[in-house]
């Protein structure tokens, strides 16, 4: 082996290894540990503090060397040639691979989506699509995006991208070709239903907002609140729907669901789950360095004042969803439901190496307030309900009292006050989970019913004849069921 070429080896290494806290100058968290008030150069800061510790400043000169002999076998003998650069990030990479599943190295095109991923931006032209027998379909412009200013309608078919046909190219080709520097323009050849001839449209590229909160009424005063994945402002988004909803009425319950959430920044979650405690605790972080351990508190004030809510995950739900999950779980401020969770209890850091490298490092391990370790186990609903098709095995053609021939008459009140509602119908049969958290919620605003209205005692002349108090003692025995006459016939 040529000695000159091991040592240059060595001494390289040896130098990115010097180096390296004073390339990783900005790091930032996917479950974020940079929260108001954190040092963004926490990264170096460790390595400085922890100048004194053996472990970071002796060298193992005989497995550099190692490195070093392996490293030119393979520039010597690889069947192809392979650039140094391009050896020394595979070597970084197996590196951060043997550690866990999310420590990871981030060439350009990664580091570029998770920083889109967090942000919840990137520049594009702002549609939602799908494929269809081989071509890019729009499902939808989002509003207010270049795309519907261009006159982009959803059903389109995007035949060509600058004139290059796309026809079965994966979609995430297709995404690659569409997305670009903001004021930059793309040409589309559209195909659309009722024109004769594609058409070209110049699209020009902006800043795409994409949202991460969904939110509708499932009834009135019942709240479905959809966190898709935890962004950096998440969090505020969550805030700003609960507060919307509530100045349109009063909420008598919330279902937040965060099934199949993966996760994200864990300051977004930190925010979801404070917005409905009051004070205390939400989450803490353990890791090998001081600057890992951190606590992380709710405001005080509940912004639902109360009001029931149920929290759905499955299998899909994952780290800053399980925070949130426990949060309240632990707090016991809401009911957990659906199936067991992913179980990602690791905070993650990102250590940017340069402009466009970085390294995604596992730094911490995350605990409810009760001290629980998701890691590995995940979050145990209170209440399981699998996802599943839901039959109804009771039949409509029972008979009723008012079926049987010569029945009394009611006293006027509303017909099939029990029976549900076409829209309760379809969400039985399209999303049980989600009914059963509706139907909870329901459940527990029955224990507290609102005071009965008073009756006049002019109106009701047995009121005014035996007395309000009697009247009142009587509804109470009956309700206990004392006077109801059982279903079917005396033998």
């Amino acid at each position: 082996m040529d000695v000159r070429l091991r040592f240059r080896g060595i001494g390289l290494l040896l130098t990115l290894l010097i180096c390296s806290p004073l390339l990783a100058q900005d790091p930032e968290n996917e479950e974020s540990l940079t929260a108001p008030g954190n040092d963004p150069h926490s990264g170096m800061d460790i390595a400085i503090e922890n100048a004194d510790d053996p472990t970071t400043q002796s060298l193992p000169l005989e497995e550099l060397q190692m490195f070093a002999d392996v490293f030119n076998q393979i520039r010597q003998g690889y069947v192809e040639s392979v650039p140094d650069s391009e050896l020394f990030e595979l070597a970084v990479q197996g590196m951060l691979s043997g550690l866990d599943p999310h420590s990871v190295f981030l060439r350009e095109k990664a580091y570029d989506s998770l920083q889109e991923t967090t942000q919840g931006e990137f520049s594009g032209l702002g549609i939602e699509i799908g494929q269809d027998r081989g071509y890019i379909t729009i499902i939808a412009p989002i509003d207010g995006s270049p795309a519907e200013a261009a006159g982009l309608e959803a059903g389109d078919v995007i035949l060509k991208i600058d004139g290059e046909s796309i026809r079965d190219l994966p979609v995430n080709k297709s995404v690659e070709m569409m997305r670009g520097p903001t004021g930059s323009e793309v040409l589309l050849s559209i195909g659309r239903r009722g024109v004769a001839d594609p058409f070209d449209v110049t699209v020009i590229r902006d800043i795409i907002k994409v949202p991460s909160v969904r939110s509708r009424e499932l009834m009135d005063g019942y709240l479905w609140l959809r966190a898709s994945q935890f962004q950096r402002d998440t969090g505020l988004e969550a805030i700003a729907t609960l507060a919307k909803a509530q100045a349109e009425g009063p909420l008598k319950g919330v279902v937040i669901d965060l099934r199949n959430n993966p996760g994200g920044v864990l300051g977004a979650s930190v925010d979801m789950a404070g917005a409905v405690l009051d004070g205390g605790l939400v989450v803490y972080t353990e890791g090998r360095h001081p600057q890992a351990a951190d606590q992380y508190e709710a405001a005080a004030g509940d912004m639902l004042n109360g009001a029931p809510i149920v929290v759905l995950i499955n299998s899909g739900s994952a780290s800053a969803s399980e925070i949130v999950a426990g949060a309240l779980q632990d707090r016991r401020r809401a009911v957990i439901m659906g199936t067991r969770s992913f179980g990602k209890g690791s905070v993650q850091t990102i250590l940017p190496v340069n402009d466009t490298r970085a390294i995604k490092l596992t730094t911490a391990l995350y605990y409810t307030p009760n001290g629980r370790s998701i890691q590995a186990e995940g979050i145990v609903p209170d209440i399981v309900v699998e996802r599943a098709e839901v039959t109804s095995v009771e039949s409509n053609r029972r008979t009723k009292e008012a079926d049987l021939q010569g029945s009394l008459s009611g006293d006027g009140g509303p017909v099939d006050a029990q029976s549900e509602s076409e829209a309760l119908t379809e969400l039985r049969n399209s999303d049980n989970q989600l009914y059963e958290a509706l139907t909870l919620l329901r459940g527990i605003n029955l224990l507290t019913p609102e005071a009965p209205a008073k009756v006049s005692e002019e109106k009701n002349p047995v009121t005014a004849a035996l007395g309000t108090p009697f009247i009142t003692a009587c509804t109470q025995i009956a309700m206990r069921g004392c006077f109801i006459e059982p279903q079917g016939q005396r033998q």
